[in-house]
């Protein structure tokens, strides 16, 4: 059976290894681990993001959307430290791992929960992620609509997309959701898309 970063309880042999990332204005150490999406390093479609994504909101609450080893929860943490991120993700390493993370650099406010411990009643002002295109169609679509249904009425989601892996369509089809989606950057075969309510 192949394991994927999106099975609940990854079934290969942890293999954990110390990743830095430095990025322009904030830096810190990760702890990766096989099973987790991004094994051994920060991918390039994550990297696009924390780098080119508009300033995260200052406040309010926050939210990453399959945080796997916590690089883009703990970046928005350290870029906005009067927020409250949540972390969210189905893999139950992953969940640990950010949080291990998040100790790890002295990060208070980010809140780890699977999706559905998430209160039913928290909107989101900002939303980030590097979604799971490999669950197939169906599940990111019901993915991204569940979420971006909770941004709160001024608030943007930014996702960085493979070009190859339908970055494209997807966009076409956020617009036919009713989310006005631009993109905004684009570099080594990845889409950052910004999507905010019409």
């Amino acid at each position: 059976m192949v394991a994927h970063y999106f099975d609940e309880r990854p079934a290969v042999t942890s293999d954990e290894q110390v990743v830095d990332v430095a990025l322009p204005d904030v830096a810190f150490t990760m702890v990766t681990d096989r099973g987790v999406f991004s094994h051994g390093h920060l991918d390039t479609g994550t990297s696009l993001l924390l780098r080119e994504a508009p300033a995260p909101s200052d406040s309010g609450s926050l939210l990453d959307i399959g945080c796997g080893t916590g690089a883009v929860a703990l970046t928005m943490a350290l870029r906005s430290p009067g927020a409250q991120i949540w972390a969210i993700d189905v893999n139950a390493r992953a969940r640990e791992l950010t949080r291990v993370n998040a100790a790890r650099n002295d990060v208070e406010n980010i809140r780890v929960s699977g999706p559905d411990d998430v209160p039913g009643d928290v909107r989101f002002s900002t939303i980030w992620s590097n979604p799971p295109i490999r669950v197939g169609k169906r599940e990111l679509h019901d993915l991204l609509l569940r979420w971006f249904g909770r941004l709160d009425h001024e608030g943007e989601a930014v996702i960085v997309v493979q070009k190859h892996l339908g970055a494209d369509s997807l966009q076409r089809w956020l617009e036919e959701q009713g989310y006005a989606t631009d993109r905004i950057a684009s570099r080594a075969g990845f889409r950052l898309l910004r999507c905010r309510h019409r």
